[in-house]
């Protein structure tokens, strides 16, 4: 009875799966709860599946062991144990659950987005949900309010469709994977009108991200256009007319819109020149200054928020010369604004190393083959992972939506268009059996 049964069982659930997973995308911008549930029915019935079927072949190939050595520190790390470890039951559930996020992506690889079809619906969801963010930065910037009567945040920024500034770090982890293969595609056709559209439209995406007035954001398209030129030869002369587009934009600011040239340019300047005694400076000093102190363990999963207000990690730019506390508490935030910086307050040393190797070998993954073999989606679903890990950056904390949830949405499927469209017949690559009406047969 419950082998005629599987059939329909797997069917069913792959169907509930994709269904989740094409809504995760659209969820996270306003509905935060719904996008990590979906998150977690997601890696929950790709478990459920490889359970009922034996598959686990997954655990042991890619980067999954990094991934597993690197959670398992942070749960170590996160037992409370004092004097060697510093965490709490609490922070040990909580370390214990981002394995969800792990999951999550190695579902897509090797199950839910195995059908080039349903990579092609996500592709649409995306595309679909940048273009709302795109347009809203748009109709606020002309209008002064975007959709929802919202206007621009206390520094001019444009906040698109949300109340605070949201928009440019959301928009940069979906741009390029959304605007690379219609650019292409049209650069690609022999018309000139054909070509030159595609010439606009990345002008334009371009533009959008200048005028949302978000430094970093700014920094990392700049940084995503030069690596898709690497990428995509034919992109080129393309990418050289965006950065004018953007330097034009950026140029102009001063007299279209001077809140956007005082956020990139008189306001990001004075923070270079005097680092240290910025906000920023100051938590990259405290983390260090936590990672110093716990070299081997940190102070477990979350450990800047709970050991930032101590007064044993005190420690300023000029101690001990002079008595500089660093702000005290007064500069305590929930994450240090580096993914680089938390690995080591999170897992001392051994934490940083483990997720350094982690994001190198996700890299290699989903790069594998793209420069014999160059391909838009597959080249803006690396440049967006790599933005992402991109370790001179501020950042929200590693596993925080919505940001972090754009993020495993693009790592699961960049894992799967570098696995799935390499394969031309069955090998031992075939873990898990695809999604159909047939019982899958065991290896």
């Amino acid at each position: 009875m419950t082998r005629s049964l599987s059939p329909r069982f797997l069917l069913a659930t792959d169907r509930v799966a994709l269904v989740a997973l094409l809504l995760v995308t659209p969820a996270l911008l306003n509905a935060r709860a719904l996008a990590d549930a979906l998150i977690s029915v997601v890696a929950l019935l790709f478990l459920l599946q490889c359970a009922r079927e034996g598959h686990w072949r997954w655990l042991r190939l890619g980067w999954v062991p990094f991934a597993i050595a690197w959670w398992g520190w942070e749960m170590l790390c996160s037992l409370p144990l004092p004097p060697l470890l510093q965490g709490s039951w609490h922070v040990f559930g909580q370390a214990a659950a981002m394995v969800r996020f792990l999951v999550f992506a190695a579902a897509l690889e090797h199950r839910f987005l195995r059908d080039p079809r349903h990579r092609l619906w996500l592709l649409r969801m995306v595309q679909a949900v940048a273009a709302y963010i795109g347009i809203q930065c748009l109709y606020q910037y002309a209008t002064g309010r975007n959709f929802f009567g919202f206007g621009r945040w206390v520094d001019g920024e444009l906040t698109g469709p949300f109340f605070k500034p949201r928009a440019g770090p959301e928009l940069i982890r979906i741009l390029f994977p959304a605007l690379l293969p219609p650019v292409m595609a049209l650069i690609a056709r022999p018309s000139w009108i054909a070509r030159f559209a595609g010439v606009v439209l990345a002008a334009l995406g371009i533009a959008v991200m200048v005028l949302i007035g978000q430094r970093m954001p700014v920094l990392l398209t700049a940084l995503g256009l030069i690596v898709a030129a690497l990428l995509l030869p034919r992109l080129r002369l393309v990418a050289i007319a965006a950065l004018v587009a953007g330097g034009i934009v950026l140029a102009a600011s001063p007299v279209i819109s001077p809140p956007t040239y005082y956020r990139l340019v008189e306001k990001f300047t004075t923070q270079m020149e005097h680092f240290k005694t910025t906000p920023y400076g100051y938590l990259l000093r405290r983390g260090d200054e936590i990672t110093e102190q716990h070299p081997w363990f940190g102070r477990g999963f979350d450990g800047f928020r709970t050991g930032c207000p101590m007064h044993r990690y005190f420690r300023g730019w000029q101690y001990p010369e002079v008595a500089d506390i660093g702000m005290g508490p007064d500069i305590c935030k929930q994450h240090p604004h580096n993914f680089y910086l938390q690995a080591s307050t999170d897992g001392g040393y051994p934490g940083l190393v483990l997720f350094g190797l982690l994001g190198l070998v996700w890299l290699r993954d989903m790069g594998r083959g793209l420069w014999r073999r160059p391909d838009a989606l597959r080249a803006g679903l690396f440049i967006a992972a790599l933005i992402h890990l991109w370790p001179i950056a501020s950042t929200s904390a590693f596993t925080s939506l919505p940001v972090s949830g754009y993020f495993f949405v693009i790592l699961g499927w960049g894992l799967a268009e570098a696995r799935w469209r390499r394969v031309a017949e069955p090998s031992p690559q075939t873990l898990v059996p695809p999604i159909s009406g047939s019982a899958p047969s065991r290896p």
